[in-house]
């Protein structure tokens, strides 16, 4: 009750002030029907005062998103759901969720009053052009009697998450190099493989049993391989994505890591569909599994919160793939390459990969001199070679490029494009 006191508008303070006046003239004068008028003036916002009050703490809320996990610059829904349990009605509510900056203003609205153990819907819409977790709650009402003589805020606790996650385009369907074609109702399998020997092959683990050495395999590859016991048509995928700092330009939604975070998402989910057992590497230290059921959810969740990493290595993104490494297909989402960095990137050739790099020329993502865009592209061109050279399949990515444009050149019989056009590039760099 005295919180409820506390809340009395100015409107309640006046009542209660022309009542005090009242009562000191009936006092004066005598006059006992003045002192009936001060008793009736102060007894309205003492009763607002505890209807509201009683009314704060029988109140139900909760809130639901529609829906709980949005692409970037898509809207999400916010349903507020508020209930009246107590047996008297309520006065007219204003509502306002407490939002983050990049989820807009806060929204406001008004509620009109609720009967006794009645219950109301409002619903309001958020949009985000950045990804991330946003927290949204708690949620703010302010009550007020019929008269507005009282106001009192209540909060509510709890608070919700809307995920924000990367724009996912659908790609073509084309046949993946170093994928098998099965017939009838199969479907496409990952051999990724020499030969029928080279089926069920991996690199020697500490700890393997040495009687599962295969040795035709050890002294063609020149490495210590064993037998391994999955079954040799597994169809696997690994999806790496470049976080260092320095490797992307640009800032915001347009910048070239949200490029790559956005190709992350819709390759996965393209190699998802097609049936492969499904591996994301990140520079970050992620080393998600997303082969078993709710594998799409873990991705995009993740790739929702991936950050670029200010001390992030192209040696230990290769290290981390290695650890868990069982051949397949490999697909790379690199920032601006050196030489010497995509020379270390061969390492990721083991087992019989298939290796496909998008090699992203962050450079132009920003504003750049003749001299110095020219310099870029010398540099580009020569990374791009150097990755091809590696045994990789390199797909060169400029600003304005689209994934479902480049996917093609992922398909079998392209292996000459990226090479060929990376060559061109750094001739005519040299000419220059």
């Amino acid at each position: 009750m005295r919180e409820a006191l506390r809340g009395l508008t100015t409107r309640g303070r006046s009542f209660l002030a022309a009542a005090l006046a009242a009562a000191v003239s009936a006092l004066i004068l005598g006059e006992r029907d003045l002192l009936r008028v001060a008793v009736l003036l102060a007894a309205l916002p003492m009763l607002a005062a505890w209807y509201v009050g009683r009314s704060r703490y029988k109140l139900a809320c909760t809130r639901s998103l529609d829906p709980v996990r949005t692409p970037v610059g898509s809207s999400a829904r916010v349903i507020l759901r508020l209930q009246n349990l107590s047996r008297l009605p309520t006065g007219t509510m204003l509502l306002e969720d407490r939002l983050p900056y990049a989820l807009g203003s806060r929204p406001r609205v008004v509620l009109e009053r609720l009967g006794a153990q009645q219950a109301s819907s409002v619903a309001y819409t958020v949009r985000a052009d950045v990804r991330g977790r946003y927290p949204i709650g708690p949620l703010m009402i302010r009550l007020t009697d019929p008269f507005g003589l009282c106001e009192l805020n209540r909060s509510f606790p709890s608070v919700d998450k809307l995920i924000v996650i990367p724009q996912v385009t659908q790609l073509p369907r084309v046949r993946l190099a170093g994928e098998y074609a099965g017939t009838g109702e199969s479907r496409a399998r990952s051999v990724a493989v020499h030969g029928e020997d080279d089926a069920a092959t991996r690199e020697y683990r500490r700890g393997d049993d040495l009687r599962r050495v295969h040795w035709r395999s050890t002294a063609r590859t020149g490495e210590l391989m064993v037998r391994r016991e999955e079954q040799p048509w597994e169809s696997r995928a690994t999806v790496v994505l470049d976080t260092r700092l320095q490797a992307h330009r640009g800032e915001g939604p347009t910048a070239s890591f949200e490029w790559a975070v956005s190709a992350a998402a819709s390759i996965a989910m393209h190699l998802r569909q097609s049936g492969y057992k499904l591996r994301l590497v990140t520079g970050t230290g992620v080393d998600l599994d997303a082969s078993e059921a709710g594998g799409e959810g873990l991705i995009l969740d993740t790739l929702a919160d991936v950050k670029l990493s200010p001390n992030g290595d192209v040696s230990v993104l290769v290290e981390q793939v290695r650890r868990r490494s069982d051949g397949g297909l490999v697909i790379g989402l690199f920032g601006a390459l050196t030489v010497a960095e995509a020379e270390v990137l061969t390492g990721l050739r083991g087992n019989g990969a298939t290796c496909v790099g998008f090699a992203i020329d962050s450079s132009t993502w920003v504003p750049m001199t003749n001299g110095d865009r020219q310099e870029s592209d010398r540099e580009h061109a020569a990374a791009s070679l150097a990755l091809v050279r590696s045994g990789w399949k390199s797909v060169p990515v400029t600003h304005g490029d689209t994934l479902p444009a480049l996917w093609p050149a992922v398909a079998r019989g392209s292996q000459g494009f990226a090479y060929r056009a990376a060559m061109a590039e750094t001739v005519s760099g040299v000419s220059r």
